[in-house]
């Protein structure tokens, strides 16, 4: 007798094959068969009309501390994931000195946005060497798999103390010590090793993270810990340091095809098109296709939207925060607030106003706003307001209608055109920003990045930036804007079921070296989404105070998803939370 058998599912293998109609049948946590199942089941699911998929893999999460509270990887959960990649771009909580764990949680502050107070609260650090922290992890219970990363910096801190935080070069000894560290969790089936190389990663003291600047004898030293396991991946974010000089673009991807021969495993890198710099994704196209041809296992990560920020009254960002006018009544309830900024006179004084600083030391709130302030008139015309279309938010807007676009129209300035967006109605109106992936106010680029066979779907940092972004969401947009709604007429069209639900599920497990997932077939794990199709949405973001010590974050529920299942057990149902806990830490090399 089957544990459970899905009757009539239109079946998106994730191979890139062609949906079928089909029944599915589960068995001790994997799939025991596909086809015409007529024999008796525990539980028999009608499925008819509704996709199911392979469970989604997310390959670039930051739920380091979250994960050390909240059993259930929320917002993650509710979108079709069922395993996830956290210790992205070099950041993280382990190995750490006792002693010094505020400045992992000022690193962790400064470059993921996650509010220190909630770290502070919520991670107990049970731990030491990386190995203890994943033991710590893997003790807890869990809705979905994880897989760990081990992070340059905390690695970087851990040998070298101060003298990490000062960008002092490494010694031999100090790469030999950070090597071993490395090569016992690798052993103890982390899954690789991230590095994180971008002048936009900070700590709340705005200064460069201690791993930012590590030269090519650390890397390759590193990379080296990789040795006789052929397992393992390495994932980096550089932006080729574009903001000092453009002319650095090679030697800097020098370094990153070292650090890859070095490891001889596949290493994913953050793409996307920037600004300024809007050219530079083609020439890391280039660079990649080159080495790939040379046999360098050279990966893309990118994300399927703009990435950017979402601001509000209420939310982390906005750029009335630092306005002397605002902040009399900055404690007030969203409604009262709101209701002040229309008086006119407030509204005339602030207008008035010059903004005091708001990043620099000690300071969490990131830059953005401060360069938003210095650039507004032209800024405004990739801000929009954050509205939904068919109940979802609509992430592809026109440059018509933003509010460089309102306040020409009006024939105001766009700080204003800002100011009575969020003054209106209960003040909770959003605005939305693609600071990258936009620069033709259109997400054209992001299709032609979608076709390039070393694409990875990523960049989703789930568990960071959680008073900006909530970008876990985006599976869900792969499946609704890119093939369900997108206009078909625009450059390159929708994107094919099948090759959407491969990217999401297959081409990921294929790259982090898992055998067991991302596919419908006898023997797989029975990690799997049932879709409805027709009610599937993204949903609107919302801000909940829900992180440790009441700090808030958004949150956007997925619709459509009629169950999640992670090793033959239903993790959520109709979007409900379920008691079943069978998420485990994946540990390469290990059965």
């Amino acid at each position: 007798m089957f544990d459970r058998v899905f009757e009539g599912a239109t079946v998106v293998d994730g191979t890139g094959a062609e949906p079928f109609t089909a029944d599915v049948a589960v068995q001790d946590g994997r799939i025991a068969e596909v086809g015409r199942i007529t024999a008796a089941a525990k539980e028999r699911i009608a499925a008819h009309g509704a996709w199911l998929t392979p469970g989604f893999v997310d390959i670039h999460t930051h739920y380091d501390g979250q994960a050390s509270w909240d059993q259930t990887f929320s917002p993650s959960i509710h979108h079709g994931v069922t395993t996830v990649v956290m210790g992205n771009c070099g950041v993280g909580f382990a190995p750490r000195v006792p002693g010094r764990e505020a400045e992992l949680i000022a690193l962790m502050e400064g470059v993921e946005d996650i509010p220190g107070v909630a770290l502070l609260e919520g991670v107990d650090f049970r731990w030491r060497s990386f190995t203890d922290y994943m033991d710590a992890l893997d003790a807890m219970p869990h809705t979905l798999d994880f897989l760990t990363l081990v992070p340059h910096d905390p690695l970087r801190m851990a040998v070298m103390g101060d003298r990490a935080l000062a960008h002092e070069v490494a010694t031999d000894d100090d790469i030999a010590a950070m090597r071993a560290e490395l090569r016992a969790a690798l052993a103890a089936g982390a899954l690789g090793f991230s590095t994180g190389r971008t002048d936009n990663h900070r700590t709340t003291r705005g200064l460069e993270t201690p791993a930012s600047d590590a030269g090519e004898a650390e890397l390759v030293g590193l990379g080296q810990a990789f040795e006789g396991l052929g397992r393992g991946v390495v994932q980096m974010v550089s932006d080729f340091d574009l903001l000092r000089s453009p002319e650095r673009f090679d030697p800097e991807f020098d370094l990153v095809e070292a650090l890859a021969r070095a490891a001889g495993r596949p290493l994913s890198m953050t793409w996307m098109q920037r600004d300024p710099g809007g050219e530079q994704w083609q020439a890391m196209r280039a660079r990649v296709d080159a080495a790939a041809a040379q046999g360098l296992p050279l990966y893309l990560q990118a994300a399927p939207r703009g990435i950017g920020v979402i601001s509000g009254l209420d939310a982390a960002t906005h750029v009335f925060m630092g306005f002397p006018g605002y902040r009399e009544i900055a404690a007030l309830p969203l409604a009262q607030r709101a209701a002040a900024l229309r008086e006119p006179a407030r509204k005339a004084r602030i207008l008035a106003e010059q903004s005091e600083r708001l990043a620099g030391d000690g300071s969490a709130v990131p830059p953005i706003v401060d360069i938003l302030l210095a650039r507004i008139e032209q800024v405004a015309w990739r801000m929009f307001p954050l509205t939904a279309v068919d109940g979802q938010p609509d992430y592809e807007p026109p440059f018509s209608a933003s509010f460089g676009a309102r306040a020409k129209a009006r024939g105001v300035r766009a700080l204003e055109a800002l100011y009575d967006h969020f003054a209106e109605g209960d003040g909770s109106n959003l605005v939305y920003f693609p600071v990258f992936n936009y620069n033709d106010g259109n997400l054209d680029v992001v299709r032609q990045m979608m076709d390039h066979p070393r694409m990875l779907w990523g960049l989703s940092d789930a568990g960071a930036h959680v008073g900006t972004i909530c970008d876990a969401s985006s599976s869900t947009f792969v499946l609704t804007h890119w093939v369900r709604d997108r206009d078909p007429a625009r450059p390159g069209g929708r994107l094919p079921l099948p090759t959407a639900v491969q990217m999401l599920t297959s081409r990921n497990a294929d790259y982090l070296g898992l055998a067991d997932r991302g596919r419908i077939a006898p023997g797989q794990r029975a990690d799997l989404n049932l879709i409805d199709p027709q009610r599937l949405a993204v949903g609107m973001p919302r801000l909940v105070a829900d992180l440790p010590g009441g700090s808030r974050r958004f949150l956007q529920q997925g619709e459509g998803y009629l169950g999640t299942w992670v090793a033959g057990q239903a993790v959520q149902q109709g979007g409900e939370v379920t008691a079943a806990r069978p998420g485990r830490l994946v540990r390469m090399g290990r059965a």
